[in-house]
């Protein structure tokens, strides 16, 4: 649930910062170096992989009766759920604003 939510902390924060910023500056954070908006989105989809990867782990680990709780393999199952939909969401939302972009006339 922690990764699921730095990866929306992360990507709250960097659309907060490109809001706030003025044309013609980069945007700053408080006290860290400036991160591409590229590297947050390839660490997000990594941390959409890796609970996903746990996940599978986990009801293998059910499947298999290796020790692992039924609540276990069901919490692990729903944050790689929550992490995937919100990954979904986000692309949409970039495709749509991609798309909105390529239909202004200038």
């Amino acid at each position: 649930m922690l990764t699921t939510m730095n990866a929306v902390n992360s990507v709250t924060s960097t659309a907060s910062r490109m809001s706030d910023s003025t044309p013609g500056t980069s945007p700053k954070s408080a006290g860290s170096a400036d991160t591409p908006f590229s590297s947050l989105l390839t660490d997000a989809v990594g941390q959409v992989n890796t609970l996903e990867a746990q996940a599978h782990s986990a009801v293998e680990g059910l499947m298999t009766g290796s020790g692992v709780d039924v609540h276990q393999a069901m919490i692990a199952t729903q944050k790689s759920e929550m992490a995937f939909e919100l990954a979904l969401s986000v692309r949409n939302k970039a495709v749509q604003a991609y798309q909105q972009v390529m239909g202004m006339q200038f």
